[in-house]
């Protein structure tokens, strides 16, 4: 019985009356103030059967009303709504909805892609205070929370699983890592059968932004544009070509997927079938990154400079966090010497401003990262990346962010296709005993880093993407005159 009780009690520190949420609702008194508010966002469809157990046990455990599942419920719609309501609670002299909004955090179950659709609307929001989150691993990488600290495996879903976790999350401290925008135009001649992405099949963090003639509607030339965002890594090649398999395959059949190692002996499997073991044999030479694109990178805040791309690499990963393909590092640790011959910036930091940019000739140079001092080929850190397709190589390219795969569309007449990656500002994570991640303040003292907000002239110039760049898309529609910043 005395259990009982301090359980309760320990939960009351996570709870949010309904009355936060709805502006109809009673107000409701409370006999403490929550020291960890949280919301619950779950991706029911994320883990299986996982995900649909997971949102069971929070709801028991905690209000209703602070739990959310994201095939109902988008996260803007949500937070706009909070938002909205605890600028009203907090004008009319709500203590209890001032404190919340101070010390609200967010959890996020689900894949990494559905991490980074919070993150990009959080992000979009341009909250004065926004709040920190945490994930939980539900997908089959995990990249995300492996690098804060959540493990890789999904989680338990019984009740001392999701109080444990929430135990965690109490005790998580906040960290700041960089947002990268993507921004990708498709240039192609009026009837050419270079087709658009179906919105279906754009990740959750890639957004259509418009689609317009150049001039007229006479004009041969249409532009199509998409903006997004990511977190961890955008990826181009082989690799996005085996995970977009895998999606394929697990929208198709949905009941085969069921938990994350049979997910990952499939994933294993379709490697092999896509010839990603035989990349020499299967994989056309025009698939090759040299052989599909020109790929500029400023350093730091320099100009635009070509990158140099060996004829063998057949997969790029511009890459933010130390976690890739389930918990692996591409970079690894450079000698000194060669962070003075490439000009490295050493260690990599989540909040330097920079990618590490790293290639792959196949699935075996992948798996030398399994060894201690593994890794791919370092090719650059950049503060932004630019990929020129060229034209006429092949029809489509195979392209990843954040764990979620598609199958970008390429012209083979006149057209024209570019994807730049720049700096977006930072959000906060929560981060556990276990973080692998490091950041500025964690790193150590006299090494040489670019601050993320620093910028130069050149940034701006010749700028094709400046009023694609003010949002990520993921919650355009909404501005408030509360805690917003104006744009």
């Amino acid at each position: 019985m005395e259990n009982k009780v301090d359980r309760n009690n320990m939960l009351k520190e996570f709870y949010i009356p309904t009355y936060i949420f709805v502006p109809e609702s009673p107000v409701e008194h409370v006999s403490q103030i929550p020291s960890c508010p949280v919301i619950v966002f779950i991706n029911t469809k994320s883990g299986g059967q996982l995900g649909r157990n997971l949102i069971v046990t929070y709801r028991k455990l905690l209000n209703h009303a602070q739990v959310f599942d994201l095939l109902d419920e988008a996260p803007d719609k949500v937070l706009h709504k909070l938002y909205s309501n605890l600028e009203r609670l907090k004008h009319n002299g709500d203590t209890l909805a001032s404190e919340i909004h101070r010390r609200l955090r967010l959890i996020v179950a689900g894949g990494d892609g559905t991490a980074g659709w919070l993150l990009g609307v959080i992000s979009d929001l341009k909250l004065v205070h926004p709040p920190p989150v945490a994930t939980v691993p539900l997908g089959t990488g995990n990249n995300l929370p492996y690098s804060f600290g959540w493990g890789k495996r999904n989680p338990g879903t019984d009740r001392g699983s999701v109080i444990s976790f929430l135990q965690l999350v109490r005790e998580a401290r906040e960290m700041n890592i960089d947002s990268w925008h993507i921004v990708m135009r498709m240039q192609s001649p009026k009837g050419s059968p270079c087709d658009p992405i179906a919105p279906p099949d754009l990740p959750h963090s890639l957004h259509a932004f418009r689609r317009v003639p150049k001039t007229d509607p006479q004009d041969m030339e249409y532009s199509y544009t998409y903006r997004g965002g990511f977190w961890n890594y955008f990826s181009m090649g082989m690799d996005a070509q085996v995970s977009y398999a895998f999606h394929s395959e697990r929208k198709l059949h949905p009941e085969k997927f069921k938990n994350q190692m049979s997910n990952q002996k499939t994933y294993l499997k379709l490697a092999c079938t896509q010839g990603w073991f035989c990349a020499s044999l299967f994989h056309p030479m025009s698939r090759n990154i040299a052989c599909l694109a020109k790929v500029k990178i400023m350093k730091k805040c320099g100009k635009w400079e070509t990158l140099e791309i060996p004829q063998s690499i057949r997969s790029i990963v511009c890459l933010n966090l130390p976690s890739f393909s389930g918990g692996l590092n591409p970079w690894g640790t450079p000698s000194k010497r060669k962070q003075r011959k490439r000009d490295l910036v050493m260690p990599p930091l989540v909040d330097d401003g920079l990618l590490e940019i790293v290639g792959f000739k196949d699935a075996w140079h992948g798996l030398v990262l399994l060894s201690p001092k593994g890794h791919g080929t370092r090719l650059a850190q950049a503060h932004r990346v630019r990929f020129e397709f060229l034209r006429g190589a092949t029809d489509h390219a195979y392209m990843r962010m954040d764990g979620e795969p598609w199958k970008q569309p390429l012209p083979t007449d006149d057209g024209k296709v570019v994807v730049e990656i720049s700096h977006a500002g930072q959000v906060k994570m929560l981060a556990t005993k276990d973080c692998i991640a490091k950041g500025i303040h964690e790193s150590c003292q006299g090494i040489s880093t670019v601050h993320p907000e620093s910028s130069s002239s050149d940034d701006t110039d010749d700028d094709d993407f400046e009023e694609e760049r003010r949002n990520f898309g993921a919650a355009l529609s909404f501005r408030y005159t509360g805690d917003v910043n104006k744009q």
